[in-house]
């Protein structure tokens, strides 16, 4: 066999398998895992705009109770809500485990207190269920529930937690 010949097979091989690892992370979701009450959940790691200590906010009248305040970010106002409120939980003290995830979809940007971040996440598309049949699909929060070894993750859907209904 002659070495262009062979040349050619090699590359093609490397293309093949470059292609196997592509169609591989085309079948991975990856996320960011946080905690909030005894609950984890999940959001996909392109939303996430960074992620902070908590500091000091301006609270804002004549809002939800999970509303927060306001807080600035480089020159930004940016509403703060609390995802302990808004699923209906107690309040809590913020604590060293406490932080703010500041997420952005399109225009849409906020900050929202969890109680603890987890852990970045890649969870293949077949162990990702969807969303529980007893909610409305459109309306819901919750774009699907992730298992992975012995865990269940709630999987939020970042546009529908920024969409604004205050």
């Amino acid at each position: 066999m002659s070495d262009k010949l062979k040349d050619v097979i090699n590359k093609q091989n490397a293309q093949q398998n470059q292609d196997d690892s592509l169609t591989q992370l085309d079948d991975i979701v990856q996320l960011v895992g946080f905690i909030i009450g005894d609950e984890e959940y999940a959001v996909p790691i392109l939303s996430i705009q960074e992620i902070i200590k908590p500091f000091s906010w301006t609270r804002v009248p004549q809002v939800p109770p999970y509303v927060k305040g306001v807080f600035n970010m480089r020159g930004a106002v940016i509403p703060l809500i609390d995802l302990r409120l808004k699923f209906g939980l107690s309040e809590q003290k913020h604590n060293d485990e406490t932080r703010f995830i500041v997420m952005k979809h399109g225009d849409e940007v906020a900050g929202f207190v969890i109680d603890r971040l987890t852990m970045a996440l890649r969870i293949k598309k077949d162990n990702i269920g969807p969303a529980p049949d007893t909610i409305n699909a459109e309306d819901s929060l919750i774009d699907g529930v992730g298992k992975e070894k012995d865990r269940i993750i709630t999987i939020l859907k970042p546009d529908k937690l920024l969409q604004r209904d205050f």
